[in-house]
């Protein structure tokens, strides 16, 4: 049985700026992502009970994965027509069925680890007719994009990149560990840091102040879009900005970057425009799963964008995977010997220090009355 108050939205990024531990999360996530389910696991809810299917088969999506080893109980539900639930309303989940103020408003299916096992093996069988959609797809958008790709004209921000690293940190799976798994290169070439949406947060958590956020403000909190130093609305390339508001209602001055493609997209196009000696960029999408789960058939803009920077791109996803140092015993004892023994002898031949010791031994026998077995050294 499930029992708790719960937390209503359908969207996920928007779900988890409210909700909190213990709390249940009602969500409409079509084949729920990595990076979704992560910020669920990070929240700690007790439970997710998803309106759509958390895995359709289409592709192979690792969020209901991700929800069910953090021990978090993953339900497909359908609930009553005439029947709705706001944050706070208090449920119960009992033999597949969900009950709210005592009466059942909707029935569900639990997903177990063989459920997903045998959605996962549909979705692998489909890779290959997904994947030449896709890769046609990529191509139609690469062929129509083109031009505005290469021709893309930055608007002026007032920031030097020349010369300069830069860093941008996108909202994409495993982010914040990579983005802690190069600290030390942060630390030593101190980069320009360009935040793409919710990648400021992550930055902020670990004590980085972005000099940009770029993006359509969508899954950033007013928290870090009050403390960057400049923010720049992507536009769409008519010039429309959904995220604008906003910004306006913030009353944050702001730039307006209209271009087609991603927003990670436009930040590594800014950044090597500027001329940006090396940019280093932690939480990419850059295959056909991260864009499907972005709900885009294609990867025509992020194609072009990446024939465009060459090596001046260096690709820091998955990097936290790569190696994790271990510190092994003997490292420990290593250490330990090497305080010690100096202190042995600057013990043993110093006479000051030696009385000391002398001292210390003869009050620790007294206290505890003990022997005192070799009197002649006291």
């Amino acid at each position: 049985m499930i029992r708790g108050r719960v937390v209503v939205d359908k969207r996920t990024k928007e779900l988890v700026k409210r909700i909190k531990a213990n709390q249940i999360a009602i969500i409409e996530h079509q084949d729920i992502d990595h990076v979704a389910s992560q910020s669920l696991v990070e929240k700690q809810v007790k439970a997710v009970f998803n309106l759509a299917s958390s895995i359709s088969g289409k592709y192979p999506n690792n969020g209901p994965s991700v929800l069910l080893e953090a021990g978090i109980p993953l339900i497909d539900i359908k609930i009553n027509e005439n029947c709705s639930l706001q944050d706070g309303d208090s449920i119960s989940f009992v033999d597949g069925i969900l009950y709210s103020k005592g009466q059942e408003i909707g029935r569900g299916q639990e997903l177990t680890e063989e459920l997903i096992a045998a959605k996962m093996a549909e979705a692998r069988a489909n890779m290959e007719r997904l994947l030449s959609k896709f890769i046609d797809n990529t191509l139609a958008y690469a062929q129509r994009e083109k031009h505005l790709i290469v021709d893309l004209k930055t608007p002026e921000i007032g920031i030097n990149f020349k010369g300069k690293h830069v860093l941008i940190v996108v909202r994409g799976a495993n982010y914040k560990e990579d983005l802690k798994a190069i600290r030390s290169y942060i630390q030593e070439m101190k980069p320009v840091i360009i935040a793409v949406d919710g990648g400021a947060d992550a930055c902020l958590e670990n004590g980085y102040l972005p000099d940009i956020i770029i993006g359509d403000m969508d899954s950033v909190s007013d928290n870090a879009l009050k403390k960057s130093k400049l923010l720049i609305v992507h536009a769409y390339p008519d010039g429309r900005a959904p995220g604008l508001q906003r910004i306006k209602d913030l009353g944050l001055d702001y730039i307006l970057f209209p271009a087609p493609g991603t927003s990670e997209d436009i930040a590594m196009i800014l950044a090597y425009d500027k001329c940006a000696d090396l940019i280093v960029a932690v939480g990419t999408h850059s295959n056909m799963i991260d864009f499907l789960e972005k709900g885009r058939a294609g990867m025509g803009s992020t194609f072009l964008v990446r024939l465009k920077l060459g090596n001046k791109l260096v690709d820091a996803k998955g990097v936290s995977k790569l190696y994790q140092s271990k510190i092994h015993s003997y490292y420990w004892f290593q250490v330990l010997l090497a305080i010690l023994l100096p202190l042995g002898l600057i013990g043993f031949f110093s006479p000051s220090i030696k009385h000391i010791i002398q001292l210390l031994a003869l009050r620790i026998k007294l206290f505890f009355k003990l022997p005192l077995i070799f009197p002649f050294l006291f």
